[in-house]
């Protein structure tokens, strides 16, 4: 196979980002990630079904949270779902704080508004949306 030119263009985009859980880890991923979240749960490949776990869709690219064993929550690495306006963001922190889920606001980046939270096992989570008053660019697809 021959070399890939400095010039090219590798990944064209995220395809999917997977977060582990322990074995039987189905019925909190869909509270969690679908009901509490609001993703929508994608059907897994026949062929991957008996590994367990749930794929859930994005705006553009998919979640998956898979089975690891042993586990081990990812306390730094984490996915960063965007949503399209605070007012969304700020509902979804009231939503996970009333379920009992930890919610720590961050004012760090200008332009951005944003928590981080930790699904059922302990992984980090960030969700953000831009400040008010700020336009987002329309995504590319």
């Amino acid at each position: 196979m021959p070399p890939i030119p400095s010039t090219a263009v590798v990944a064209l985009a995220l395809d999917h980002v997977q977060v582990a859980a322990p074995a039987g880890c189905e019925t909190q991923a869909r509270r969690f990630y679908g009901e509490l979240l609001g993703l929508a749960e994608l059907p897994k490949p026949e062929p991957l079904r008996g590994r367990g776990g749930v794929w859930f869709e994005l705006a553009v690219g998919q979640l998956h949270v898979g089975v690891a064993e042993p586990f081990a929550p990812a306390r730094k690495a984490h996915p960063a779902l965007r949503l399209n306006d605070p007012a969304t963001l700020t509902a979804l922190a009231q939503r996970l704080t009333d379920s009992g889920a930890t919610v720590r606001w961050d004012d760090e980046l200008p332009a951005v508004r944003r928590f981080f939270t930790e699904d059922p096992w302990g992984n980090r989570l960030e969700l953000l949306a831009p400040a008010a008053g700020v336009q987002e660019p329309a995504p590319d697809r």
